[in-house]
């Protein structure tokens, strides 16, 4: 049996070999120049290059690149799709081309992979009005010992390669890799075999007329290491690979289930492990993220409560997350990701805080989605009564779904996958709509509040007071979590906020701070004003200073995911009418309380 680090060693190694640089893995976390959130494909962060930049570290170059693809989430669950997943690349920037590659390819399947070249079939581009086909490829091959009725020519959109709708850039013919499935006496392509990788030879340049000639060729390999992993192993499991083995064995000890027996034990622990693989990923990563509900943290938020919500599933704590997570650090990819080992701590504790934020909303959030169940099937039952011909009600409401949302802290796409699990749907446009009818009626609530506050505050007072939230969130953030507000004054002229702190800011961490504070004022996210228990407050984690003053029902204000505190107001209406925060002065207050005296400009 090969394993992971094996894998891993021979592909580099072999590459290495011919000449290559081992660039390693780059963030997985999407810089913003490529329109996507997280890196999708391991070519991806070699884009600039492939497009003629020159690269550092020369024009041989090869690495095995995390990747994380939650488009398929759904799916996650079976025997074959994962959210996060490696692929094994290299690359020719100018150098050598189809004769070196499809050579080297053969060489490290058969010579290095053992693999029979009897048994190997391949595909190349079969040409069309705009580009010729790729005999050349084929020819190759054939000339290497791929059997010539085991090469196939198929169209554009299976052998070529190019960014759709981009003129002016590389593209080109592709030859992918195929081997039977089993050890069948004489398999049938396409049905027998799976594709195992991929070398794209970029020999044109697109232009609006159709494709010319490049004189600087390029060539991107992609093989995908999971599934090369379980392919070499003879597995049909993807978690069955030592890159599962031993968190699976921790789930079946954990829950005292058996992951062979197959069912919903089996799918929850392949979730339960293929997410928190990637929430350590994603926290671990040199760009790492934190849940959130925006942008990237929202999706690690929703792939992080789901295996939360499938350790309740097997009757586990949601700590087996931790435990997993401490078997992908140290046995996995710690040797690999060595940023893994050194954050361990830090991606623990992270994980803990999600899972007990969760826990608590989940407690209260699963009532009440039964509940909602329960009244569907009383209508169904009574009108079935009225009526023998009446069809059943299969449909969430959405200002149900809404409501689940707003109090209880349910994303919307929990609630679709517990509805789709009873058999039911949700109304997701009435949802829309009432999120839509809740954010009008808080603005005109708090178009309300700025006019029993303004009686005796001014409008910058009122911006001051928006940015003292602004100014917690932000030091809970850079300084510590444990940073709370213990007073504030504010004039027209600027504010000053004490918080509990040991020493002195550095002057790193207060334009941390200042950066952090204007990044929420750029955004101009909304100011949410709801008004709720203050049980439900606290369920939905709102901050609170001086616990004593609240009533039963509390005043609450919400900046995204980023700001959220029991307050009496007022405040704006959005953080983009504040201007620009700047820190004049950090000083000791009393021992243990610090002092933030700041303007906005």
């Amino acid at each position: 049996m090969i394993t992971g680090k094996e894998l891993r060693q021979k592909w580099l190694d072999f590459y290495k070999s011919k000449g290559h640089v081992d660039i390693g893995a780059v963030s997985l976390i999407g810089d913003g120049s490529t329109g996507v959130m997280f890196n999708v494909a391991g070519m991806q962060p070699l884009m600039p290059y492939l497009l003629g930049a020159p690269h550092a570290q020369g024009k041989r170059l090869c690495n095995v690149q995390g990747c994380v693809r939650t488009v398929d989430i759904d799916s996650v669950g079976d025997a074959s799709h994962f959210t996060f997943f490696e692929m094994m690349g290299n690359w020719s920037l100018g150098d050598y081309f189809k004769r070196e590659k499809t050579a080297w390819t053969f060489e490290l399947l058969t010579k290095v992979f053992g693999l029979d070249k009897d048994k190997l079939c391949t595909t190349v581009f079969e040409g069309n009005a705009s580009a010729p086909r790729d005999e050349e490829t084929a020819s190759l091959l054939i000339g290497l010992g791929i059997r010539p009725e085991h090469v196939f020519y198929l169209p554009k959109e299976d052998n070529w390669w190019e960014l759709e709708g981009t003129v002016g850039t590389p593209c080109g013919p592709d030859n992918e890799w195929f081997y039977p499935i089993k050890n069948l006496d004489a398999p049938v392509f396409p049905d027998d075999y799976v594709e195992i990788g991929n070398d794209v030879y970029m020999q044109y340049k697109k232009t609006a007329a159709g494709y010319e000639p490049l004189t600087n060729k390029n060539v991107d390999t992609g093989f995908g290491f999971d599934r090369m992993l379980l392919f070499l192993n003879g597995l049909s499991d993807g978690y069955k690979t030592d890159l599962f083995s031993s968190a699976i064995r921790e789930l079946e000890k954990l829950s005292g289930k058996v992951y062979d027996e197959g069912g919903e034990p089996q799918r929850a622990m392949r979730i339960i492990a293929d997410h928190t693989r990637t929430t350590v990923m994603l926290i671990g990563d040199r760009n790492g993220i934190l849940p959130s509900n925006v942008g990237a943290g929202y999706i690690l938020r929703r792939i992080m409560r789901r295996a939360i919500r499938y350790c309740r599933q097997l009757n586990i704590s949601s700590e087996a997350m931790c435990a997993v997570a401490k078997i992908f650090i140290h046995e996995v990819y710690g040797e690999a990701y060595p940023l893994l080992l050194e954050k361990e701590g830090y991606i623990l504790d992270e994980i803990k805080k999600e899972a007990d934020r969760f826990e608590a909303t989940l407690v209260t959030g699963m009532k009440e989605f039964e509940k909602c169940l329960q009244g569907i099937a009383r209508k169904n039952a009574f009108m079935k009564g009225q009526n023998p011909e009446y069809v059943e009600e299969t449909v969430i409401g959405g200002k149900q779904a809404f409501r689940l949302y707003d109090t209880y802290g349910f994303p919307l796409e929990l609630t679709e996958e517990l509805a789709a699990e009873r058999g039911l749907t949700v109304d997701t446009a009435g949802f829309e709509e009432a999120f839509k009818e809740h954010q009008e009626k808080s603005r005109v609530i708090q178009k309300g509040e700025a006019k029993g506050g303004l009686e005796s505050h001014s409008d910058i007072a009122v911006k001051y007071h928006t940015a003292t939230h602004l100014l917690n969130a932000a030091l809970k953030r850079v300084l510590s979590p444990d940073c709370n507000q213990k007073g504030s004054n504010i004039t027209d002229e600027r504010m000053r906020f004490d918080f509990n702190f040991e020493r002195a800011m550095t002057a790193e961490e207060i334009k941390a701070v200042e950066d952090l504070v204007n990044e929420k004022i750029k955004e101009d996210i909304p100011v949410v004003f709801r008004e709720m228990s203050l049980e439900e407050a606290r369920a939905e984690q709102f901050v609170g200073v001086f616990d004593s003053k609240y009533g039963e029902v509390v005043k609450t204000y919400s900046i995204g995911d980023f700001s959220k505190e029991m307050c009496g107001g007022p405040h704006v209406q959005s953080t983009g009418v504040l201007g620009h925060f700047r820190i004049v002065k950090e000083q000791s207050s009393s021992a243990g309380i610090r002092r933030i005296k700041a303007v906005l400009e």
